[in-house]
């Protein structure tokens, strides 16, 4: 095994781990407080959850449109943190633009699944080439417990 995919199998660990819930709790309270959950992740895809609950809630009895954004955010953002750590490298991130659609009322714990974990690699890959950043386009979808 080599030491790019040491470092990736570390991280992997790291974040489905009791120990990422204390990043949480020190870097992103607010992401602790909702209690998003890492439930999958590899190079290609992350998964994370969201329940619905007393503290996400809104008056509409359906997830706060902000707690939502947060855990599709942090679906894509984990895969970037994840490719820039297997580097080794000193690299930032930033998103620029979000859009989003809504086509039901968010009342049951969702799950949030991104798919671009070989776009982002890419993308990292050639600002380390070219010392240049990068714009990588990517999408997290939103499941409720129907499907």
């Amino acid at each position: 095994m080599d030491l790019k995919s040491k470092r990736v199998n570390i991280f992997i660990k790291k974040t489905t781990s009791w120990k990422f819930n204390l990043f949480l709790f020190f870097k992103l309270p607010m992401a602790f407080i909702a209690r998003l959950r890492v439930k999958e992740i590899s190079s290609n895809h992350a998964v994370v959850s969201v329940p619905f609950n007393f503290w996400n809630k809104n008056p509409f009895q359906s997830i706060y449109f902000a707690v939502l954004s947060m855990a599709g955010e942090l679906s894509t953002g984990l895969l970037g943190l994840m490719h820039i750590n297997k580097t080794n490298k000193k690299i930032s991130m930033l998103v620029i633009n979000m859009e989003s659609k809504f086509y039901k009322k968010a009342i049951t714990k969702i799950n949030f699944i991104c798919k671009n974990g070989q776009d982002i690699s890419n993308a990292i890959d050639q600002s380390i080439q070219t010392g240049k950043g990068q714009v990588v386009i990517v999408n997290s979808k939103g499941y409720d417990m129907n499907g």
